[in-house]
């Protein structure tokens, strides 16, 4: 299965590690931490030689609670990075936004993959990226960011990300965005619960019925710490846990912090996984 954009395509025939790269003040987990243009350059970098095929860059905090950014500063976080690491770099650039502004200067200035967790549905969005070539990421929400978790709902998790994954596809589609540009995330922690996140990742092979690649997101978020109880920097093995469990499903892109230990545990699992009946 190929992943493709208008300038290249990704061999998804193994899976592969995105890093996160976020450029923001007040990320969940690692915020302020790459503000600087010099220390998100050598972040990429150490991501790349670690394991990582796609870089993900985000100038905005999605966490429940956090500010907008405003369209200009967001611009102005991302867009210097992301010219930077085109010219340093030869990975896959995805940007994680949902300005369609932003998504066209991103893609101008290098990015491959625009990455968007309201599945292109804010304004302008859908038609930006249908022109932009590049490569899209639509995700599944219930609700807004900053409100998403005050009380998600769902008779049945799997299928209705299902469903709403599917009349995405259908938006996409009328806006002749070939599917072979697309991939499909469930989102894990955005608007649901502890059951329906483990519901959601118990049954994530049912999203293959969709026929496009799946991206699945888990590192570091609270669905590992409501369950086991650990901060935010203490969930590194119940994350390598659930992304490797997304494999065994046939999930092709994991989405993830901690590239490295990523790395090893993926390898790890393919070297057993080659020899199963």
């Amino acid at each position: 299965m190929l992943l493709s954009s208008e300038s290249r395509s990704l061999d998804l025939s193994s899976p592969r590690i995105m890093g996160i790269l976020n450029l923001t003040p007040d990320s969940f987990s690692d915020g302020g931490h790459f503000v600087d243009r010099d220390a998100a350059l050598h972040h990429a970098l150490q991501m790349v030689e670690d394991g990582a095929t796609l870089i993900d860059v985000g100038g905005e905090s999605t966490r429940p609670g956090a500010d907008a950014v405003a369209e200009q500063q967001e611009l102005d976080r991302v867009i210097p990075v992301l010219e930077l690491l085109r010219k340093e770099l030869d990975c896959w650039i995805s940007i994680d936004t949902s300005k369609a502004v932003v998504m066209r200067e991103s893609v101008k200035a290098g990015a491959d993959l625009i990455n968007d967790i309201f599945a292109l549905r804010e304004p302008g969005a859908l038609q930006v990226a249908a022109d932009s070539g590049a490569a899209i990421c639509l995700m599944h929400m219930q609700g807004q960011p900053r409100t998403m978790q005050q009380a998600p709902d769902y008779q049945d998790v799997t299928l209705e990300v299902a469903d709403f994954l599917r009349q995405r596809l259908q938006a996409c589609d009328d806006a002749g965005i070939p599917r072979e540009r697309i991939c499909l995330d469930p989102g894990y922690g955005f608007g649901k619960r502890l059951e329906h996140n483990y519901e959601l990742l118990g049954k994530v092979g049912q999203l293959h019925a969709l026929g496009l690649p799946l991206l699945v997101g888990m590192s570091r978020k609270s669905m590992l710490g409501q369950l086991l109880d650990r901060e935010v920097d203490q969930r590194l093995a119940g994350g390598l846990a659930a992304h490797l469990f997304a494999l065994s499903q046939g999930a092709q892109i994991l989405r993830v912090h901690d590239v490295k230990e990523m790395a090893d545990a993926m390898r790890v699992w393919q070297q057993a996984a080659q020899y199963q009946g």
